[in-house]
């Protein structure tokens, strides 16, 4: 009887379903947990991932923008905004444990005129998983994130091809507001040429004050192109005659030579249309001779320039205003800027004629200037120099 009970025994299938369940739940179980897990694992990497490629970029770009002064400021602003994020998904507890254990790096790379700065970004976490998970023996796991960000300030300094159009004439030889020691002629339009009275104190003369303004501008060229590659200059000075003129050339001393051996005592008419024309023949597309000369010194691109001064009306030989002579000079005003050459005026203690002239060949009312001292006149010239030498700084991710 015994073995007939254990043979029914074998042949009964009643338990099946209870004994394959006990032992497939573990397993059904796990494959739950894991399918939760994974999801979440996902979610939580793609989360951390943001914040760190965020708190990266944000460093980077302070620096480059100058919002962080050093390396150290750049990587606490990093880690402060890496953690803002995480908290935003894990809360504010998990968010500073996560933050505490992330590394952040911070390097700063010169080269010559340009900073790059690279922020990096590696973060761990350890998440905790499912109940349902433990049945597998798994209570973690670790979740790792990597960013970088590169910025950088990549400061170019404009090639540009300029040529100075300057007064000379009688009136130029005129006192300023301002003194010198010792004793000289005070010329002025109702003293000239033979002036009366006392001669002390010696007035700093219009010629004087044109010299020292240009000293001004040949610096701020000079000190954006210590090379002397970026830079080419050219003068003409001018009163009812157009004075021989200085070249165009790599760098500012030949021109800075050439203003100073202007006479202490000019004398003449004003006629600015020779120098007007000497100007936009050296500088018009048509004449190659600039683009040659950058080409050579890998210039790929050049802004030319014009800066016109005088201190009077036109009136050629005479005394009184040539209507002619200034529509003369219009007229190349019109011709250079037609062909884009920018025209910087500088109408220094100059009548309403020419203060009209000057503003008419201006290219646009920010390069037109009529200072009425020697103060004004040396930080006009200053300011046209750092204008035509700018430099352009750019953000690269």
């Amino acid at each position: 009887m015994a073995w007939q009970f254990f043979s029914r025994l074998l042949k009964d299938r009643a338990g099946n379903f209870g004994m394959m369940t006990a032992i497939l739940l573990p397993v059904m179980l796990g494959a739950g947990g894991i399918a939760i897990d994974v999801t979440n694992m996902m979610m939580s990497k793609t989360q951390l991932q943001d914040a760190a490629d965020a708190a990266s970029l944000a460093a980077s770009t302070a620096m480059a923008n100058g919002q962080a002064a050093n390396d150290e400021e750049a990587e606490l602003l990093a880690r402060q905004f890496f953690i803002g994020q995480v908290a935003n998904y894990f809360g504010d507890d998990t968010a500073e444990k996560i933050g505490n254990s992330t590394a952040f790096n911070v390097t700063t790379t010169i080269n010559g005129t340009s900073k790059k700065y690279d922020v990096g970004v590696n973060s761990t976490y350890g998440m905790a998983l499912t109940p349902l998970m433990g049945v597998l023996g798994y209570e973690t796991m670790n979740i790792a994130v990597n960013s970088a960000s590169t910025s950088g300030t990549e400061q170019t300094r404009a090639a540009l091809s300029m040529y100075l159009a300057l007064d000379r004439s009688g009136s130029m030889s005129f006192m300023t507001n301002e003194t010198k020691s010792g004793t000289c002629d005070n010329y002025t339009k109702n003293s000239w040429s033979n002036p009366t009275g006392s001669n002390k104190p010696c007035y700093i003369r219009k010629i004087e004050a044109l010299q020292a303004a240009s000293h001004a501008l040949v610096k701020s060229l000079s000190d954006a192109d210590p090379e002397k590659n970026l830079v080419r200059l050219g003068a003409v000075s001018y009163n009812d005659q157009t004075q021989t003129p200085k070249a165009m050339a790599w760098g500012t001393d030949h021109v800075k030579t050439y203003v100073d051996s202007l006479p202490y005592k000019p004398t003449g008419g004003t006629d600015a249309s020779g120098a007007m024309e000497y100007a936009y023949k050296a500088l018009v597309g048509s004449n190659n001779t600039e683009a040659s000369a950058h080409t050579l010194e890998k210039n790929g691109e050049f802004q030319r320039y014009i800066l016109l001064m005088t201190d009077g009306e036109m009136t050629g030989n005479g005394s009184s205003f040539n209507s002619p002579i200034d529509q003369k000079v219009r007229g190349w005003c019109d011709d250079a800027k037609k062909d884009a050459i920018i025209i910087f005026s500088v109408a220094f203690m100059a009548p309403d004629n020419g203060k009209k002239l000057l503003n008419y060949c201006a290219s646009g009312s920010e390069n037109y200037f009529q200072p009425d001292t020697m103060a004004k006149l040396v930080a006009t010239f200053d300011a046209i120099g750092k204008k035509a030498a700018k430099s352009a700084t750019r953000l690269t991710h």
